[in-house]
């Protein structure tokens, strides 16, 4: 296989410098890496791993290399590649690495191919387009595998709906559905990251704005949250019942995107689903509305339906997108319709990724040790391994909390005792 295909060498010290940085805030990953230096429980394993390759990922690269483990690392997005840790992570880890930051889409598969080149045992994958691109041209190497590993929820669905189908070739550990990654990753982390890069890209004040969220999940949650914090009016568009009652409790807004599309100035998509923003949409549309996603992919808003209706497109920033149409009025695209938050910013910041990389971690650990007795299907992080990272986490904060008394679990565990 190929050493590796980035940008430029000659940025390693400063990636150097920025993944040092951010091992200072990822204390629980910390430990699970000295605790893998020392049992090494990945020995003789290759992952092939497609994740974002940021700062926090490249922490978690050192930890499975020094867990034993042969790693390759290829981009989950073609924005969202950070070049100096690319460098890094070749010159100083001696980790290949195949991604560039804006590659096309030739490219970005040209490089998970590259990535697969490596025969993985393992592969750990933010969207699924390691696994989808195995099971589609690559399926020689399914006698191989062990298992794998998915980070976001636009993936978990991708291999939900390949488990049902009979299609999935080994089995896979939902690491988004772990509760640590829910509070951390999705409410707390997509929340403060995504309203980082629609500020950077556009330098635009939120406050007093109409800010308008499709989606009230975890990360919609979090969205509604930071937005609601800086100032502006918070409408959320839901498809699902339960969550928007949700939001309608947590005091926002609740309508249909038709007619919020009316009323907003800044859109935020983070459903997983495609076209939550279309061309009717569009045509309804105040003059400068900004439209930006959140989403693991660019299909949530209907970019093609944007460029048909657009008399004029330009650059007006880095990041920002501006669409003329036809009665003379500008929508703004952020970052291509990618994650905004990695596209125009740096994602998560490191203490939020450092509870996602932990499950990263111990799932791959599960798997190492397990991964033959599973079945082909998608499982849940074990439980035992969410509340472990969560003391962990507890422990680096220099939280402590109760502890039950024997009476208290016999009370518990017992049915005899009522009012």
């Amino acid at each position: 296989m190929e050493k590796y295909d980035i940008r430029d060498i000659n940025l390693a010290e400063g990636g150097r410098r920025r993944i040092e940085w951010a091992k200072r805030e990822m204390p629980v990953l910390g430990l699970i890496r000295q605790r893998f230096a020392k049992e090494k429980p990945l020995q003789g394993l290759r992952i092939s791993a497609c994740l974002h390759v940021t700062t926090e990922t490249a922490n978690l690269m050192e930890t499975l290399h020094a867990g034993g483990a042969e790693v390759v690392l290829t981009a989950s997005n073609p924005l969202s590649t950070q070049d100096d840790v690319a460098a890094a992570l070749v010159s100083y880890f001696e980790i290949p690495v195949f991604a560039i930051k804006g590659e096309d889409h030739v490219t970005y598969y040209r490089h998970i191919d590259a990535a697969l080149d490596h025969q993985p045992h393992i592969t750990m994958d933010d969207g699924a387009d390691l696994v989808s691109t195995l099971h589609k041209s690559r399926r020689d190497l399914l006698q191989n595998m062990l298992g794998g590993t998915e980070e976001t929820t636009t993936g978990v669905i991708r291999l939900r709906a390949m488990a049902a189908d009979g299609a999935l070739g080994f089995p896979v550990i939902a690491v988004n559905d772990a509760m640590t990654k829910h509070f951390f990753d999705n409410r707390y982390g997509t929340g403060q990251s995504t309203i980082d890069g629609i500020v950077r890209a556009t330098n635009i004040l939120l406050a007093g704005k109409t800010f308008v969220i499709a989606g009230y999940g975890w990360c919609g949650r979090g969205l509604a949250m930071r937005a609601r914090g800086m100032g502006a009016t918070v409408i959320v568009t839901e498809v699902d019942p339960l969550p928007a009652l949700e939001a309608v409790m947590d005091g926002f807004r609740v309508m249909p995107m038709d007619e919020a599309a009316m009323v907003g100035d800044i859109f935020v998509t983070v459903t997983g689903d495609i076209n939550v923003i279309d061309r009717r949409h569009f045509e309804v549309m105040r003059d400068g509305a900004i439209v930006a996603n959140s989403g693991h992919f660019n299909v949530e808003i209907n970019i093609p339906a944007l460029e048909a209706m657009a008399v004029e497109k330009r650059l007006v920033r880095p990041f920002v997108e501006q669409y003329v149409l036809k009665d003379g009025r500008c929508i703004h695209l952020l970052g291509e319709g990618r994650l905004i938050n990695l596209a125009a910013a740096e994602g998560h910041p490191a203490s939020v990724m450092d509870m996602s990389f932990a499950n990263q971690a111990l799932s791959l650990e599960y798997i190492a040790r397990h991964g033959r007795e599973l079945e082909k299907r998608v499982y849940p992080v074990p439980e035992a391994i969410d509340r472990q990272i969560a003391q962990l986490k507890l422990d680096a904060m220099g939280v402590r909390i109760d502890t039950l008394t024997d009476e208290q679990r016999k009370y518990l565990s017992s049915w005899e005792e009522g009012t």
